[in-house]
Parts: structure tokens; C-alpha cells; sequence
């Protein structure tokens, strides 16, 4: 696969847990809410806190949860970090569209992407313009800023360790992880 002369392979992995359990084993919302405060994008972009409702109020409605991960391999073991976005643009892309059909199909809410909304093309987010969301059918937020654990999730879910880069290098891969709540 290619992106924009970028080489990659991407594996996939996915698990079915309880709702419940889930929610117990893998949420941290204090912990994970005071790194999304210090985040740049923190109260500037719909997918990220705070939120209007109380993220268990959505997602405690559902009975399992889907999590779906993507193993990302670059091609060339010597990229610099500052690609990483360019290479995972393509399989982010992808399986976003994917999860928004199987929410509608499975009649369930997906936790999607992390980082920049990809439905914009790269205008600033309405949030910070204290506009509407210009796509609220599409743009959801992460298992991050749900208060997920995703390294916890990676490893216990699905077999995969995040993996942190060295000397400013991508790692051996990168890692998606997202979730369908159904």
C-alpha cells in the first residue's frame, strides 16, 4: 500500500468484551482526563473533551463493545516521527469509514479517530469558532478521550504493546486501537 510514496503493511486484530467489563478493566477517566487537559486540542475540537454529556450516558447503553486495532509497519525502518501522520492517514481513513457503517448497522456508537478531524480538510475546528459541529454525523471521539486506557487495551485485548519512537525514528510500528460500542 502506498501513501504519498509511503510503504506500509497494516495487520489487523479485533475483541469482544462486555460493555461493563470494558468499562471497569480499562477506564481511568481521571487519569486520562488530566493528559487530554494539557493537550493542545483539549475544549477546541468536537471529538475531544470536555463534553456536553457525560460519556457514560452514551456508551452505558450498550451491552458489548467491539475493539478493532491496526497494526501500522512502515516499509522503511528509518522514517522520522514527523511522517507518522502521513503514513497512517490512509488505514485511519479507512477503517473511520468503516466503523461509521457498522455503527449504523449495528445500531451501536463508535470511538474513531484520535487527533485532527479528518472531515474538515484542514480547516480549524467549528468548535473554536464557537460554531456547530459541520459534521456531526461523522466526527466522534476517541477511547482516549472517553477515558480509555488503549495501551492497557492493546495489550490485554488484543495482543499488541505500543510501541514509542527512538532518536526522533517512527517505532517498528504504529498502532490504531477504536471501538464500537453495540
Amino acid at each position: 500500500m502506498m501513501s504519498n510514496e509511503l510503504k506500509y503493511t497494516a495487520e489487523r486484530y479485533s475483541a469482544d468484551i462486555e460493555a461493563a467489563e470494558y468499562i471497569e478493566r480499562f477506564r481511568r477517566a481521571d487519569y486520562f482526563m488530566d493528559f487530554c487537559r494539557q493537550c493542545p486540542n483539549y475544549a477546541s475540537r468536537y471529538g475531544c473533551p470536555p463534553f456536553d454529556a457525560d460519556p457514560l450516558t452514551i456508551i452505558g447503553k450498550y451491552s458489548r463493545v467491539r475493539i478493532i486495532g491496526m497494526k501500522v509497519v512502515p516499509a522503511d525502518r528509518n522514517l522520522p516521527l514527523s511522517r507518522s501522520h502521513e503514513l497512517m492517514r490512509p488505514v485511519l481513513d479507512g477503517l473511520n469509514r468503516e466503523l461509521l457503517i457498522m455503527e449504523r448497522e449495528m445500531q451501536g456508537f463508535c470511538c474513531a479517530f484520535a487527533g485532527a478531524c479528518p472531515y474538515c480538510g484542514g480547516q480549524p475546528c467549528a468548535r473554536k469558532l464557537n460554531q456547530p459541529c459541520r459534521h456531526p454525523d461523522k466526527v466522534r471521539p476517541s477511547l482516549e478521550a472517553y477515558g480509555f486506557d488503549i495501551g492497557k487495551t492493546a495489550h490485554d485485548l488484543l495482543g499488541i504493546d505500543l510501541l514509542w519512537s527512538k532518536d526522533n525514528l517512527m517505532p517498528e510500528y504504529l498502532t490504531l486501537v477504536c471501538g464500537l460500542f453495540y
